[in-house]
């Protein structure tokens, strides 16, 4: 070997050395990421159901852990838990806000569990069979509820819900799968007593879960009695009355992250959980009412302004 080849070949293997110590360099995780996560760790799909609440709680969410340097991007309005907990399955979403009694109902529908914390204890193991896991809920909650007109309930003596025996017969309103949930047609007639000879209810299912076209029916008379959620604008702009529910039939449905078990991290979940322990009931009414009232504010513009008066976000 020549003095130039050999002066050729030395120079090329310390190239080719430097390379290697560059690229793995390179290779390393930025230290500068959050908590030193991957870029798989930090990538984040918020998904919502199909209702403007939904959407806002994903808007939250995603604009907090955006602000913490997260990947994120959003899927709304997917539709129920047949089709959000599929996605949650399939990749498709891995982080949306859910509601804990009617999530633990979708696993467990005999569930007896009814307060917050004892809903709470039994989610994990509920979700753990596909992968999922729950974060700290909030003590904002929005519940299913049984609502009718004032007249109704003036007319009828109707104060709870065993009172629509009453009323009996009538037409009721929700969504399409409430005539098989337990706090539904199933039970309005094991737990109350209502709609137990056939006929006496007819279930007249819609998909907007309690909004625009569920309170139009129940105003217009189309139907009698109606699946609303308690935070929904339309009781109080509509003059609607809440039946009570003296047996607990409704279970608690406080606001809870459900996210897939491959995206955790302690950051994420620092995120998340300082956001549940911001969150109150009359945060949602509000919230509601600015997007679905008047103001038509946006879902993204209402989340932007209640995180950052809730010092989550930086102005």
């Amino acid at each position: 070997m020549t003095s130039r080849t050999s002066k050729t070949w030395l120079t090329a293997c310390l190239l080719a050395v430097s390379t290697t110590v560059a690229l793995a360099g390179c290779a390393t995780t930025d230290p500068t990421s959050p908590s030193g996560e991957s870029a798989k760790g930090d990538a984040v799909v918020v998904g919502s159901f199909a209702f403007p609440e939904s959407e806002i709680l994903g808007e939250i969410y995603a604009q907090a852990l955006e602000a913490e340097g997260f990947d994120v991007s959003t899927k709304f309005n997917i539709g129920p838990r047949q089709q959000t907990i599929p996605a949650l399955q399939d990749g498709s979403i891995n982080l949306i806000p859910e509601y804990n009694g009617n999530l633990l109902a979708y696993y467990d529908t005999d569930y007896a569990e009814r307060t917050t914390e004892d809903v709470d204890a039994a989610l994990p193991d509920a979700v753990a069979a596909d992968d999922l896991q729950v974060l700290d809920s909030a003590e904002a909650e929005d519940k299913d509820a049984y609502v009718v007109t004032k007249k109704t309930a003036e007319d009828n003596d109707l104060k709870s819900i065993g009172d629509l025996k009453a009323l009996e017969p009538f037409s009721l309103a929700s969504n399409p799968q409430f005539g098989e949930l337990g706090y539904g047609i199933p039970g309005l007639r094991d737990v109350y007593g209502v709609g137990v000879e056939a006929g006496q209810v007819t279930f007249v299912p819609y998909e907007d879960f309690g909004g625009p076209d569920t309170v139009q029916a129940l105003v217009d008379g189309t139907v009698q009695v109606a699946d609303i959620y308690t935070t929904s604008p339309a009781i109080t702009a509509e003059d609607l009355v809440v039946l009570e529910d003296p047996e607990n039939m409704i279970s608690a449905q406080n606001i809870i992250p459900l996210l897939s078990k491959d995206i955790y991290s302690d950051k994420l979940a620092e995120v998340l959980d300082a956001i549940s322990a911001k969150l109150t009931t009359e945060d949602l009414i509000e919230l509601r009412n600015r997007v679905e009232g008047d103001e038509k504010a946006s879902a993204a513009d209402a989340a932007q302004e209640w995180l950052t008066a809730a010092g989550l976000l930086k102005k």
